[in-house]
């Protein structure tokens, strides 16, 4: 080969040095030529030996260190743990009649995991779903569209799914990868209209409700309203799962296990179903005879504040929300006028007129503003300050407390509440103080969500309020139960409860005893505050509701098998004179049984609708005992 005999020298700032890239000869490049590939062979094998090196280490850490993590998750995809819903506990009156139970039902639902990946195979099983299921297309193909794959948690695709339904997917199956049937079971109640407001409704929670219960399932039940809402965590017991082994394609092939379910509590109440039907129909028949249609009643055992019975009008039917209201069903219960879904017994919050001048009445005495045998004169049914006219319903002679009360004598109250002549009268705050003893303008802490508190104004209030001060006038009024007062039935209820027991002042409760198998937890009768008023003070105030139906507003309920006392009640609202009817009331006198509140909207005056229907109810109840 040729071989350049003299290397070039090049002269670099002023140093000499071989141009070696100018002096080689062609057995040269060969041999540079073997040495490079013999150094990339080396390279090669040097990657391969560090490949095998790292791999060898990655299975090492695998197995030694993530081996049970990875386990774990190779089970999870071969095991499959299927939800055994826990049943809920029933409901049952104080007789132990049924009230509300469980009935069988299935869901159709999805498993985002078992779906199919192809957007086109989504949409075609969503048009094929609808048609079975009757549901809009658009919304089932968004559901099958946007679910989590990596997920297993079921997703509710539609409740209460009809046999023929479920039929027709199990024969299918195939054409529906990832839609499963989920037993499972909905309420139904008993007499729904009569008793939905008391147990109001359970129904699918939705994702706000189960950011606050993360532990639920999206195709879980929760209680919704009443004593469903309220006892929720009692009800509900704890869910079971059958575990089963699945292929790839999510089939079941054998059952593994079973973790059984464990049952919710039973809920027995104070409540007696009868009662309450009695209740209802009373006031419905007088309701036919108004123009609102509206009405409310409350009773209530006075020995110990447990609630018997708890009637609003207009009602509505729970099972609808059970088992899945349409959008037609919803629309006509909530644009009804008479507002139906609102418990009007706890939640309405109602002037309570003259019911509330046994309270005043309290006060005065209590406060030494009067004697029990103070008389005060009815000034013949005008009591005059300066410009202003303070009228009576009807002109009343000279009245003592008893026959003030008996006789509904709204001079006589003026009087004491605000004062006249010699009389200095009580005032506005000292009124409250009182009437916020016997539970007016406070929850009585009922169970049973939605309460109201009420409202027992004072001066204060009306300055900040309105930027005026406080008149004799509007003294005047909250004597009467008028004005800026207002109250619950059940407030009104409770209060006359104080006055039958004596002075006990209870919150009053629904459910008497939550029950588990054959563990029992009772619920013991809670007392608010007791002995706030002097006996002696509490027999007069019990002597002029006696009298009330002796001489009195109410003397049809003479006809009744045992002795009944009451204050009747017309309490003016809005601005066209109307009035609503209310009679609150005990018996027997001497040992009571039961105090009970009823109020017709709208009803005229309290003679002329509450009492008969309060009427109508004694007879009936204490003929039957």
């Amino acid at each position: 080969m040729l071989r350049k005999k003299n290397a070039q020298k090049i002269s670099l700032k002023g140093y000499e040095i071989e141009d070696s890239l100018m002096s080689f000869s062609w057995e040269d490049k060969g041999i540079m030529e073997d040495l490079f590939l013999r150094k990339g062979v080396n390279y090669f094998w040097w990657i391969i030996l560090l490949s095998v090196l790292f791999l060898t280490a990655r299975v090492f850490y695998l197995d030694f260190f993530q081996g049970e993590h990875y386990s774990q998750i190779a089970q999870g995809n071969r095991i499959r743990s299927v939800t055994i819903k826990a049943p809920r506990g029933n409901i049952f009156d104080r007789h132990g009649k049924i009230l509300a139970k469980n009935i069988s039902s299935i869901d159709a639902v999805i498993i985002p995991a078992h779906l199919p990946g192809s957007g086109e195979e989504k949409k075609r099983m969503a048009k094929k779903l609808a048609e079975i299921l009757e549901i809009n297309s658009g919304n089932a193909e968004i559901m099958l569209q946007t679910q989590d794959r990596q997920s297993f948690a079921p997703i509710l695709l539609k409740e209460n799914i009809s046999r023929d339904q479920a039929l027709i997917i199990v024969e299918k199956n195939a054409d529906f990868p990832g839609i499963f049937l989920e037993k499972t079971a909905i309420r139904n109640y008993s007499n729904s209209l009569i008793f939905s407001h008391i147990l109001g409704y359970e129904g699918k929670i939705t994702f706000q409700e189960i950011k606050k219960n993360p532990q639920y399932q999206m195709t879980d039940y929760i209680g919704k309203t009443g004593l469903e809402k309220k006892y929720e965590k009692d009800l509900k017991g704890e869910n079971g799962a059958t575990q089963v082994e699945v292929d790839a394609k999510g089939k079941v092939k054998k059952v593994v296990g079973i973790i059984n379910p464990q049952p919710g509590s039973d809920l027995i109440l104070n409540i007696d179903e009868e009662l309450q039907k009695k209740i209802y129909d009373s006031l419905s028949a007088v309701l036919e005879k108004t123009e609102t249609k509206t009405a409310a009643a409350v009773a209530i055992d006075p020995r110990n504040g447990g609630i018997l019975a708890m009637v609003s009008l207009p009602s509505f039917d729970n099972n609808l929300f059970a088992k899945g209201i349409s959008q037609e069903e919803y629309n006509g219960i909530i644009e009804n006028k008479g507002l139906p879904l609102l418990n009007r017994c706890v939640a309405g919050e109602y002037p309570p007129g003259s019911t509330l001048k046994p309270v005043v009445a309290a006060a005065a005495l209590s406060e030494k503003t009067i004697t029990p045998s103070t008389v005060i004169d009815g000034l013949g049914g005008v009591l005059r300050i300066g410009a202003w006219s303070f009228g009576d319903w009807k002109a009343h002679g000279p009245s003592d407390v008893r026959s003030a009360i008996a006789q509904s004598n709204d001079i006589f109250f003026y009087t004491i509440g605000g004062g006249y002549g010699n009389i200095s009268g009580l005032g506005m705050d000292r009124m409250k103080k009182y009437e916020n003893m016997f539970g007016f303008g406070n929850s009585s802490g009922v169970d049973i969500p939605g309460e109201a508190s009420g409202f027992i104004p004072d001066e204060k209030w009306k300055e900040d309020k309105f930027g005026e001060k406080w008149y004799i006038g509007d003294s005047y009024h909250c004597a009467i139960g008028q004005g800026f007062i207002t109250a619950t039935p059940l407030q009104l209820a409770n209060y006359t409860v104080a006055i039958a027991n004596g002075g006990i002042l209870y919150s009053p409760k629904i459910v008497n005893r939550i029950k588990l198998g054959k563990t029992e937890k009772i619920i013991e009768p809670e007392i608010i505050r007791k002995n706030f008023i002097s006996s002696e003070v509490m027999n007069v105030l019990r002597e002029g509701m006696k009298m009330t139906v002796e001489s009195g507003t109410a003397q049809s309920l003479k006809n009744v098998p045992v002795e009944v006392a009451g204050k009747t009640g017309t309490a003016q609202y809005g601005n066209e004179d109307k009035t609503h009817a209310w009679f609150t009331s005990f018996a027997p006198y001497e040992n009571p049984e039961i105090a009970m509140v009823v109020l017709v909207e709208g009803g005229g005056e309290g003679h002329s609708s509450s009492v008969p229907v309060t009427e109508e109810v004694y007879n009936w109840y204490f003929k039957k005992e």
